[in-house]
């Protein structure tokens, strides 16, 4: 009989795991509903690789932003910063002595020197990630105005080559109605996404630090107790989320191909809302980082459907809104039944009975 036990405690998953699975199934669900409402869309498998390439930096972006809040953590600056990167590449990629490996490394350089600029204050100073990265967006948008105001198109041969670039899947494709077959296109960005996906997944799951990033943002006090580095494991947290931003902000220009103001706008609450879709808690502590990109599809899958049915664009945040609550709900359900608490509907006191209308019990 105690055997039995042990054997069903080893075989029941973990809530990060759960909360990875439904999502995989709700995507799924909704991609075969796209595949039946629009087949000449979604039935062609270009269209799903689309979605990589040309999401392919809030896809990086959101794999970063994932291990800081499984951590318990918070960083909302990784939009601005993604964009400060997209205008400092296409600056010097227009200067004289612009190159593709200089690029790479201002990219890397600025996110990474926002990571650990944010992590020591939020790590060793303890002040509020919040506010810290709230101050490191508005940071990056300043620098970003002072860097170049106006649009920059990047006419560096080497790097339009580059950003030209695709591979191509010549035994995967459609064909179209001249009956010519089309074969599959697939960016770097999408093989750098997957690269990172493996890595990163790896080393929260089998390395270390990953387990110290759970024990973290699962109760910090506990963590420390146990021997835990905690303010060196949230300081590395976010400098991983610096070195993402970085990557998202060259494969950011390497899709556009100009530097823009607008670049990544907004891309920081996108990859918040991809992050809990796909499975992480806000509260830190449970989270699967194979759920980083079905959350950012799933988003991504609804903007298609609303686009395909013609219906207004202002609906696409609306519904993803709608979205984000339902998942935030679903997961305070399933974590309350796996912790065996009782669910129960709170009501403001105005909502309420009375003692005297309320009715009296059978004697």
């Amino acid at each position: 009989m105690a055997s039995a036990n042990i054997l069903k405690q080893k075989a029941r998953l973990s809530n990060s795991n759960i909360l990875f699975l439904i999502a995989a199934v709700i995507f799924v669900l909704m991609y075969l509903f796209a595949i039946i409402s629009y087949p000449a869309s979604f039935m062609q498998f270009q269209t799903f690789f689309d979605l990589f390439n040309l999401n392919a930096p809030l896809l990086i972006m959101t794999l970063g932003l994932c291990i800081v809040m499984i951590g318990g953590g918070i960083d909302i600056s990784i939009g601005s910063v993604c964009g400060l990167i997209t205008m400092a590449c296409a600056v010097y990629l227009q200067s004289e002595s612009g190159s593709i490996g200089g690029a790479i490394l201002i990219a890397l350089g600025i996110g990474i020197a926002f990571g650990i600029l944010q992590g020591y204050l939020i790590a060793y100073l303890e002040i509020q990630p919040f506010i810290i990265t709230l101050s490191g967006l508005f940071l990056a948008q300043g620098l970003l105005t002072t860097l170049h105001k106006d649009p920059i198109n990047v006419t560096m041969p080497a790097f339009v080559r580059l950003r030209d670039f695709e591979f191509v899947i010549t035994w995967l494709g459609t064909r179209n109605r001249l009956g010519v077959f089309i074969p599959c296109e697939i960016k770097p960005g999408t093989v750098l996404v997957v690269i990172l996906l493996v890595i990163l997944a790896s080393l929260m799951k089998w390395s270390r630090f990953g387990r110290n990033v759970y024990a973290v943002g699962g109760n910090m006090h506990s963590a420390l107790m146990l021997g835990v580095n905690v303010k060196r494991t949230i300081f590395i947290t976010y400098v991983i989320s610096g070195l993402t931003a970085g990557i998202a902000g060259f494969v950011y220009i390497m899709t556009t191909g100009a530097g823009n103001v607008g670049n990544a706008a907004g891309a920081e609450m996108k990859a918040i809302a991809s992050a809990i879709i796909g499975g992480t808690l806000l509260n830190g502590g449970v989270g699967n980082l194979l759920g980083a990109p079905i959350g950012t599809l799933t988003l991504l899958v609804i903007n298609e459907l609303i686009r395909a049915a013609g219906v207004q664009s202002n609906f696409q945040a609306m519904v993803s809104g709608l979205l984000l609550y339902f998942f935030i709900v679903l997961q305070s359900i399933i974590m309350s039944l796996r912790d065996r608490k009782s669910i129960k509907l709170t009501l403001p006191p105005w909502l309420k009975l009375s003692d005297k209308q309320q009715v009296p019990s059978n004697q």
